[in-house]
Formats: C-alpha cells, structure tokens, sequence
C-alpha cells in the first residue's frame, strides 16, 4: 500500500478539514471533523480551523494514515473524529 498526502488543505462547507491524499495510485479523500480540531486546542486559543489544523497536521496525518492501515477507509476516503485522537 502506497500513501501520500498531497494537499491542499481546504475548509468544507460543515466546517471540516479535507486534506486529499494519492493511495496505491488513486485520489484519496481524508477528511478531520471540526469537532476534533478543536479538541486539540482545549483552551480555545485559535478560532481558525486552518491554523489549528496546520499546527497539528502531522499528527493529524499520523492518525489519518493508521486509520487507512487499519482499514477503516470507506468508498476512497477516511473521515478522523474527536474519539480518533490520542491526546497526550
């Protein structure tokens, strides 16, 4: 199995975050909740959906990547909500 983000990122029209990816050769679909984004800043510092995802998009990706691993992908796409994270 072959991954690769390749962006952009884009803010949906609910507010979520897609990020599109190439898997085994073909358009991929990743998408993180809004809901989850703002569980990672728990202080409710960054209102922008953009910059929270760009501060944490490493490890959104991570999580992203193990989820398609683990074969939760559904019809070309992942979809990462607030119980996918793992908060330190």
């Amino acid at each position: 199995m072959k991954l690769e983000f390749v962006g952009p990122v884009s803010v949906l029209t609910n507010g979520d975050v897609s990020y599109p990816a190439i898997l085994d050769g073909k358009p991929f679909k990743c998408s993180f909740s809004y809901e989850a984004l703002q569980d990672l800043d728990p202080e409710g510092i960054e209102k922008n959906v953009l910059q929270l995802f760009k501060a944490h998009q490493l490890k959104l990706l991570s999580i992203a990547e193990q989820k398609i691993l683990n074969g939760h992908a559904v019809d070309g796409a992942v979809h990462l909500f607030s119980h996918d994270l793992i908060l330190d």
